[in-house]
C-alpha cells in the first residue's frame, strides 16, 4: 500500500479530494490506529487527531489504489513518505 505524509493541508479542499477517491484512504495515527477516510466518522476522528493545539500536526495516509496517491499526490499538500 503506498503512503505520503500530511504535513500541511486545507481540510476542506482534502476533503473534496477524498471524495473523488476510488479506493480507500487510510490515516495512520501515532499509535497505529488506521481510520478510513471515507468514513465522515473516521473522517471526525482522523481530522481532530491531525489539529494539535491549533497547527496541523504530522500524519501518514496509505491508499489502497495507486491513482489515488497520484491524486493526492496532485493535491499538492503531500510529499512522498519516507521509510
Amino acid at each position: 500500500m503506498a503512503q505520503v505524509n500530511v504535513n500541511d493541508i486545507d481540510l476542506k479542499e482534502f476533503n473534496k479530494v477524498l471524495t473523488t477517491c476510488k479506493g480507500d484512504v487510510f490515516m495512520v495515527t501515532k499509535e497505529g490506529d488506521r481510520l478510513n477516510l471515507k468514513s465522515k466518522l473516521c473522517q471526525l476522528i482522523g481530522f481532530t487527531n491531525l489539529i494539535e493545539g491549533g497547527h496541523i500536526a504530522n500524519a501518514t495516509l496509505e491508499c489502497t489504489e495507486p491513482e489515488d496517491q497520484v491524486r493526492l499526490l496532485r493535491f499538492g499538500l503531500f510529499h512522498p513518505h519516507e521509510e
